[in-house]
């Protein structure tokens, strides 16, 4: 098997280039050249036509895939094949979604092939800092209810019929089990009290089975990373559509409490039109991945990640009115 090549500055300074060569220099609109001074230089940028915008990794990898070009665009370059595949797919699946959300998804000004099978889409940047920088305020909270909403009303048969998999919820009790274990390590280290999860029973779990005929596209990866927050605390965009599914919409709730703290994101499911039952399994699947994770994580040399994962668990246990499961059988659960 040919290894894929590894993506460094020189390769996407030389793709920029020949992208906006063909029509869109950095820092215009809808693929059009943008003002310059009259020495011809960017006056943003501060560099000459020929050099291109500037080009700099997105993360610390040492195999980067993500890069910022200039100040307005973003630059994804997929690995390996399967990362081809969903990119080709997150491509037609952002203008599905688009037109049944509130909230703006990256649009791409140009796609294609970067090496041999392997593609890049080159995005507009969407304004704002990340979920992990701002705080969402009540009323990005309502902004988030409506992409719930919007994800609800997104055809399941025409999501599929782009490439999108179907993935069949996780069991809740097996979740639980894994939690309990990994609660009593994490007692031992002192990081977590294994009493909290008693709130969750065998009998309760499987009351939160997720329901029959519940399945709507979930975005899967609701991270804070992936949300696109402004100073205000309104949620502007969504980003990472790749790992979409269609599946359980507690998955999603469950990223949200991950990534704004449980409260906010029951507050948003209700809000959306969910039940009591979606939004319980969505906090205790958050709970317990946590858990499962911040455990798993202990026996690592990454501090960075630790900390991530201290915070993900914190935000996930706080406490909100909604905390005990009792008898579900005549509860409305909504859509």
């Amino acid at each position: 098997m040919t290894q894929a090549p590894t993506p460094t500055a020189d390769t996407v300074r030389r793709l920029v280039r020949s992208l906006l060569k063909d029509g869109g220099k950095d820092g215009g609109k809808d693929g059009q050249e943008g003002k310059r001074g009259r020495d011809g230089k960017d006056p943003e940028q501060g560099r000459g036509p020929a050099a291109g915008p500037e080009v700099r990794p997105a993360t610390e990898s040492a195999d980067p895939a993500t890069w910022w070009v200039g100040t307005r665009h973003v630059l994804r370059l997929a690995p390996d094949r399967d990362a081809t595949v969903r990119q080709r797919r997150e491509l037609r699946l952002r203008d599905l979604v688009r037109p049944h959300v509130p909230v703006a998804v990256p649009v791409s000004v140009a796609h294609g092939e970067w090496a041999a099978g392997l593609t890049y889409t080159l995005d507009t940047k969407l304004p704002g800092g990340s979920g992990e920088e701002h705080d969402v305020s009540a009323v990005g909270e309502a902004d988030l209810a409506g992409l719930l909403s919007g994800l609800r009303e997104v055809p399941v048969r025409q999501a599929e019929t782009l490439g999108v998999p179907r993935a069949a919820p996780r069991s809740l009790e097996a979740l639980r089990r894994a939690a309990v274990r990994a609660a009593e390590r994490l007692a031992g280290a002192d990081e977590f009290d294994a009493a909290r999860l008693n709130q969750l029973t065998a009998p309760a779990a499987a009351q939160l089975a997720a329901q029959s005929g519940s399945a709507v596209l979930t975005h899967h990866a609701l991270t804070g990373g992936h949300l696109v927050v402004s100073a205000d605390g309104r949620v502007r965009g969504v980003l990472g559509w790749a790992g979409a599914v269609v599946g359980d919409p507690a998955e999603d709730i469950a990223g949200l409490a991950l990534a704004v703290g449980s409260p906010a994101a029951v507050r948003a499911a209700t809000l959306a039109g969910y039940g009591a039952r979606p939004c319980l399994r969505g906090l205790w699947l958050a709970r317990c991945d946590t858990v499962v994770h911040l455990a798993e994580a202990l026996t690592g040399r990454d501090p960075g990640r630790l900390t991530s994962l201290r915070t993900r668990l914190r935000r996930a246990w706080e406490p909100i009115l909604l905390e005990r499961v009792t008898d579900l059988r005549d509860t409305d659960d909504a859509p």
